[in-house]
């Protein structure tokens, strides 16, 4: 199985947020390359308020990893884009919800859009086992 160390190394800025600069992968395993998820239910609704499309599209990534026998644990870099600054405070709430103290690899973007108007983010993930 593959072997994970995050690292926040010397010459480096601390993280602003709970994520860690770097992810080291060693050893065989699995990968998993999830998608962006949005805040899309698996009937096709999308919820009008912000935070529950955050909490709906984290749900879909927590599906996707469990399909594959996997955790959120098991994350290792997560990509996250917000059409919204105001946001934030939902995402990191919603992610720590979800992660806890694990603390992948994050970069997150504020966008002008995605491909429905209605969709306020989309996160996308690594993960490995």
């Amino acid at each position: 199985m593959a072997q994970v160390t995050f690292s926040n190394p010397p010459g480096v800025h601390r993280p602003a947020a709970r994520y860690s600069q770097a992810g080291l992968v060693e050893g065989a395993g699995r990968r998993l390359i999830i998608s962006g998820q949005i805040g899309v239910a698996p009937d096709g609704t999308v919820p009008e308020a912000p935070e529950a499309q955050v909490r709906q599209a984290l749900g879909n990534l927590v599906a996707v990893l469990a399909a594959h026998g996997m955790r959120p644990e098991n994350v290792v870099k997560v990509l996250v884009l917000l059409t919204d600054r105001a946001l934030l405070p939902v995402w990191r709430t919603e992610r720590d919800a979800v992660f806890g103290e694990h603390a992948p690899c994050s970069s997150l973007m504020i966008v002008a859009g995605l491909a429905d108007p209605r969709f306020v983010l989309e996160v996308e993930a690594e993960a490995i086992a």
